[in-house]
């Protein structure tokens, strides 16, 4: 029974049960507040009319997430009641009918959050959207994974994958709609091969919208099992947000003086330590140095991999065989994990 309704109101039962069959979801309708409580905790959302919230809340049912005041305008009142219940937001029907609609669509989605990847170049030309391909396509033979390509001015994770003419949404047509974005339309609706989901651009001319991104990057965790997101270099403000984002921050540099100086500036700016850490590539330098310099610890060192720009170019990924990098994720995602 994934959704209990509660409520006498015949305003609210015809405002929100033909939403909960338009998401093809089972609706459990109970007009009495001392029955609600049989089947409170087992629903995966509890919306309480507001016709209702105070009785029910009378009875002092055990808190619980995903519980939502629906009905009329709220007053002082409905958010008294609110607070009793322990609810997590009071919805005005019918102007709230959009944003009911984006939480029923994820009834039924994952029971806790994925995780979310950042990884960003601490210098140009590191491997940064590399290493991000290759965290998606090694997590997608697992589960559910989103790859977000968050640098403009990057090759397009997509290129790197093969999948630039899989049908599927793109940031620009995201960018024109608004409200809450279910977890199921977004893992539906973007380019994907198997449990492999990208999110990129479909033309030339590219600019990281940051307040869709602040819509996109929930609604894949919550439909995801990872995801894994390839930020610029530079892009002010709207970077650091989504990097402060990131569950786990991998910053790539190459083991040398002009690599690690640049990456201390790219980490300074991002004031992320304690949630990040550095993936070295090969140079003349030391992990030792590479701490001391950028004030990261070494979390992995990826050698140079034969074959690897080859299967790049022919839109293989980079785990097209074995080698240092499919090493490397394994590792990391298993000390993410």
């Amino acid at each position: 029974m994934p959704v209990l309704l509660i409520t006498r109101s015949s305003s609210v039962h015809e405002a929100v049960v033909p939403l909960c069959a338009a998401a093809g979801i089972a609706a459990e309708v109970c007009a009495d507040p001392d029955l609600s409580l049989a089947t409170w905790r087992e629903a995966d959302l509890v919306l309480v009319g507001a016709d209702l919230a105070g009785p029910v809340g009378g009875l002092a049912p055990p808190r619980r997430p995903g519980v939502h005041v629906v009905g009329a305008p709220p007053d002082d009142s409905a958010f008294r009641h609110a607070v009793t219940l322990g609810a997590d937001s009071v919805v005005d029907l019918p102007d709230g009918a959009a944003w009911l609609s984006g939480a029923l669509a994820d009834v039924g989605e994952r029971g806790s959050p994925g995780r979310l990847v950042g990884v960003v170049g601490g210098t140009g030309g590191a491997g940064a959207t590399t290493l991000a391909c290759a965290l998606a396509q090694w997590h997608a033979r697992r589960g559910p994974t989103l790859l977000v390509d968050g640098d403009p001015l990057g090759p397009g994770v997509d290129r790197l994958l093969g999948m630039e003419d899989l049908p599927g949404v793109r940031w620009e047509a995201l960018a024109e709609t608004s409200g809450r974005l279910g977890a199921g339309a977004l893992r539906e609706g973007v380019p994907r091969r198997d449990h492999l989901g990208v999110l990129t651009w479909s033309g030339l001319r590219r600019r990281l919208d940051v307040p869709t991104v602040r819509r996109v990057l929930p609604a894949g965790v919550r439909g995801h099992g990872l995801v894994v997101v390839d930020l610029a270099r530079q892009g002010g403000a709207g970077i650091v947000e989504l990097a402060d984002r990131c569950d786990d921050l991998l910053v790539v540099t190459p083991a040398t003086v002009p690599g690690l100086a640049a990456t201390a500036r790219l980490v300074a700016d991002l004031g992320r330590a304690g949630r990040a850490g550095l993936v070295v590539r090969p140079g003349g330098l030391g992990d030792a140095d590479a701490e001391r310099v950028t004030g990261l610890p070494v979390v992995a060192a990826v050698a140079d991999q034969r074959g690897l720009a080859a299967a790049l170019d022919r839109g293989l990924g980079p785990l097209a065989g074995r080698g240092p990098l499919a090493r490397a994720v394994r590792d990391l995602l298993a000390d993410a994990a």
